[in-house]
């Protein structure tokens, strides 16, 4: 027989105050991260290929486009090292700790971005600097999610976990308004020559202002008290990561499965549409980017949505509704896309982000509730990071080949709906979360 501690309470553990100061240390922290995710992936999508990829850029575009997508990539391919990491410490030495550690890694390899030489300057060096920066850039993403989303589920009353888990996840449509609507306002107001030149530097350079704010933020949010009660009771969290290995092993292929068409959907949004849209279908960059931009606050909204709504019906049928809508509008959405009209190709991409906000809004929530407290940490995180390589990573580059090689973006929409499916069953596999509690068991 076992017994929970006050953490699962209705009431939950946190002041007013507090709760305020959790809530917004998550989201400062993930809109941070995801911003500098963001300034990548969309200047890879109109940019970064003559800069860095010169020589192939100018002997076949196509190409030098797939590998400039596959450096979106590359970065997810250390996620899980970054989340074995960060949760193996996590698990042990606390939340907070970890959410500061990857919050200054992140900057830093952003601002080192905006810093770099381009290949026209010191020739081969200049990919291989990118790729090591995107390295350390996805070490960093791996750990940061994870943390954040126990920080807001954890302090959260068990009525409200799908809502205040929605906060970090708002992080990422925040960040990518922040990044896009700066790149809107910097290719409006700048000749393409000084924004090739030298004005593509600007947004990776201001992360080292929004790093100093989420510092300040995130170091004066407490521990989250799930971790304070595993601290009293050191014996149960010695080893997390083996734990989870021998034990855990389902509830991480279920939430692997969970995020992959939600992640690929949202890469299209974020950096294959840009790319088609200016290079393919010959759209104004400017319009394209403010179109993305309110998109993304519809991604805000629905991902709000996603998380109350979970509370209230669950989080199984909110994760399904938001599958299904994604399912059934991407053959629709591609047709709207391809009238080259801006105001259908906006209509597109809003109406893609209600299933992409109701298919991540309760992610935080459900995926702390599949697993135990002591090693939630390095199951979440290991879980999301998978989920990534076989959802997004690599996205836009499938997204790519299958355009040059079936000439019909049909085939895109596909390949996004079979990754629905998977990630559907994952959902009803891994069954209803809601309520579990979260605290450590006393046996």
């Amino acid at each position: 027989m076992t017994a929970t501690s006050p953490v699962d309470s209705e009431a939950g553990p946190s002041s007013k105050r507090e709760e305020r100061k959790v809530l917004a240390g998550t989201l400062v922290g993930t809109t941070i991260e995801w911003y500098d995710f963001f300034i990548f992936a969309q200047l890879t999508a109109t940019l970064l290929s003559p800069l860095f990829l010169a020589p192939l850029n100018e002997s076949n575009p196509g190409l030098a486009q797939i590998l400039s997508f596959a450096l979106i990539g590359i970065s997810f391919l250390f996620r899980p090292l970054g989340a074995i990491v960060a949760g193996h410490l996590g698990d042990r030495l606390g939340r907070k700790a970890m959410l500061v550690f990857t919050l200054i890694m992140m900057g830093a390899a952003t601002a080192l971005i905006g810093m770099l030489p381009t290949y026209g300057q010191i020739g081969a060096w200049a990919p291989i600097l990118l790729i090591l920066l995107r390295v350390l850039q996805g070490f960093s993403a791996g750990g940061e999610w994870g943390g954040a989303a126990l920080m807001a589920v954890e302090h959260a009353p068990k009525s409200k976990r799908g809502l205040f888990g929605a906060y970090p996840q708002i992080g990422v449509p925040v960040g990518m308004i922040l990044a896009t609507g700066l790149l809107f306002f910097l290719t409006s107001g700048m000749p393409k020559e000084d924004f090739a030149a030298w004005g593509w530097r600007v947004p990776f350079l201001l992360s080292i202002v929004l790093i100093v704010v989420g510092y300040v933020i995130r170091r004066a949010v407490g521990e989250s008290p799930v971790f304070k009660e595993m601290a009293a009771r050191k014996e149960e969290s010695k080893a997390p990561l083996g734990e989870l290995i021998r034990s855990h092993k389902k509830a991480v292929l279920y939430s692997t499965m969970i995020f992959i068409g939600n992640n690929a959907a949202g890469y299209l949004l974020i950096a294959f549409f840009i790319a088609y849209a200016t290079r393919t279908l010959k759209m104004p960059t400017p319009q394209i980017l403010l179109a993305t931009t309110l998109a993304s606050f519809g991604w805000l909204i629905f991902t709000l949505v996603g998380g109350w709504l979970s509370d209230r019906i669950g989080r199984v049928k909110t994760f399904l509704t938001g599958y299904a809508i994604i399912f059934a509008w991407m053959i629709p959405m591609f047709a709207l896309i391809d009238t080259k009209n801006i105001w259908l190709y906006g209509v597109a991409l809003f109406v893609l982000t209600v299933g992409l906000g109701l298919s991540y809004g309760p992610m935080s929530a459900m995926y702390a509730e599949m697993f135990p407290a002591n090693v939630r940490y390095s199951g979440i995180s290991i879980g999301y990071a998978f989920g990534a390589i076989l959802g997004g990573a690599f996205a836009a580059t499938i997204a790519e080949s299958l355009l040059q090689s079936t000439k019909w973006t049909g085939s895109i929409g596909i390949y996004i709906m079979i990754l629905c499916v998977i990630s559907g069953i994952g959902v009803i596999l891994a069954k209803e979360t809601r309520g579990r509690p979260l605290g450590v068991s006393r046996h």
